[in-house]
């Protein structure tokens, strides 16, 4: 059941807001980001820290046609998914601070967010997990009898888990309402896909569950978005799992404490050329080529976006750190 789809038709001019929507949240999460690498470097964010720039695209485009109460769950780079969910920012950043008013009261930092107001019910930093979390709220959507979908977003390198294989096997049996993307950025950390998976068609390896799989191209928003309007209405029509392979690439290292990355295992040119598919500029060009925006509207937007995450760094500065004695809260629920 693994197939690969042709490219589908561009939007038309009627969803001019929408778009520069979509362009907007890319970019917030683009500034975020960057400013998150410098203030790791700064020690302003302990621990560690994974970033997203260059996969927006993906978590954008999909996040984009939820309902409201669908559930999402993803992995340690997690920072793009709860921006396009809504969280606020400055919440956001004082998590990432280590503040006691982050998301989490500063107890979860970067790889652990968590809004369960926006329905973003974690980041996980263990490899795989999340595909178990994920199935088992997609069992409580079916239990319930509720119209929810789960998205779950974990890597490549997460498919070689034992769990991955219980937990799809489970959702193939029981149709459980459940989108499993696995963002495939060609690189398990340092290690090449062809490197660590034996199929490196990973749709190909997913389709054996008993439900359908297939490959998009995760580097264009629009592409993501039309994809992702498709595959939310059949799971939420039949009720049944779907997997997709997100082909994206990071054109950062694994994680901001890599400083040699990514000399060790990539070379410059193969990220270079990457970055001619950056999502944001070529959704720009797109917006300007077809005259859905002028130059001063994406201007305008990334000025909103800069005062955004200055606003967010200003809160997350100027908040306190948890006391010590909220230490042992929120450890056991009795």
């Amino acid at each position: 059941m693994s197939t690969r789809t042709k490219k589908p038709v561009r939007p038309s001019t009627e969803e001019r807001e929408e778009l520069l929507e979509l362009y907007r949240q890319m970019l917030l999460i683009r500034r975020f980001e960057e400013h998150c690498d410098k203030a790791y470097r700064q020690d302003k964010i302990g621990g560690y820290l994974h970033l997203y720039i260059g996969e927006e695209a993906l978590a954008v485009g999909f996040i984009s046609q939820l309902n409201s109460d669908d559930r999402v769950l993803g992995h340690y780079r997690d920072h793009g998914y709860v921006l396009a969910l809504g969280s606020d920012p400055k919440a956001v950043m004082a998590e990432l601070y280590g503040k006691v008013t982050g998301l989490c009261r500063g107890k979860g930092g970067s790889m652990h967010l968590y809004d369960k107001e926006k329905n973003f019910l974690g980041g996980y930093a263990i490899v795989g997990d999340v595909i178990g979390i994920a199935t088992g709220a997609a069992f409580t959507a079916k239990y319930e009898g509720s119209d929810r979908i789960v998205l779950c977003f974990f890597g490549d390198g997460a498919m070689n888990a034992g769990l991955f294989h219980e937990t799809l096997n489970m959702a193939g049996l029981w149709d459980l309402p459940i989108i499993y993307i696995v963002e495939n950025n060609k690189y398990a950390m340092g290690t090449p896909v062809e490197l660590h998976s034996a199929e490196t068609d990973l749709a190909k390896r997913a389709s054996v569950y008993g439900f359908p799989s297939e490959t998009i191209d995760a580097m264009d928003v629009l592409e993501v978005r039309q994809h992702a309007r498709r595959i939310i209405d059949q799971v939420r029509q039949t009720k049944q799992p779907y997997f997709v392979e997100a082909i994206t690439y990071r054109f950062v290292g694994h994680g901001a404490a890599d400083i040699t990355d990514p000399g060790s295992y990539r070379t410059r040119q193969e990220v270079e050329e990457w970055k001619q598919r950056d999502p944001i500029p070529n959704l720009a060009n797109y917006l300007l080529q077809n005259k859905l925006a002028t130059q001063a509207d994406l201007d305008q937007i990334d000025q909103e976006v800069h005062q955004v995450v200055e606003e967010a760094v200003r809160f997350a500065d100027e908040s306190p750190d948890p006391p010590l004695d909220v230490l042992w809260e929120d450890v056991l629920v009795d």
